[in-house]
């Protein structure tokens, strides 16, 4: 699966998504893209886009999209703080489809 990480989220995360190939936005070439033109942007790059950013499912209609997302719930977007979540976002990754979105923890 190919993985796009949102700028917000520690570059050292694409390391621990093992068995996907993971860019993050800078890497995509948009650094600095907002969310409604940054969702467009990726569309045909990635099968899924990770971010911390808890407003994206609401401010954008994703069920469209041919990717899926995942939103992380973290205390904070530091890779301590998120490298917990590693594990349940492989888990996710391997059964997630476009349109979808998922939060881990799941909190909804």
């Amino acid at each position: 699966m190919t993985v796009i990480l949102d700028e917000c989220l520690p570059r050292r995360l694409k390391h621990d998504l093992v068995g996907h190939q993971v860019q993050t936005v800078p890497e995509a070439g948009l650094a600095g893209t907002k969310n409604g033109k940054l969702m467009a942007a990726i569309e045909g790059l990635c099968d899924c886009f990770l971010t911390i950013d808890a407003g994206i499912p609401y401010q954008q209609r994703l069920s469209a999209r041919p990717f899926s997302v995942i939103v992380l719930h973290a205390p904070s977007n530091r890779y301590e703080d998120i490298f917990p979540l590693a594990q349940a976002i492989n888990a996710c990754l391997s059964e997630i489809s476009a349109g979808e979105v998922r939060h881990i923890p799941d909190t909804h």
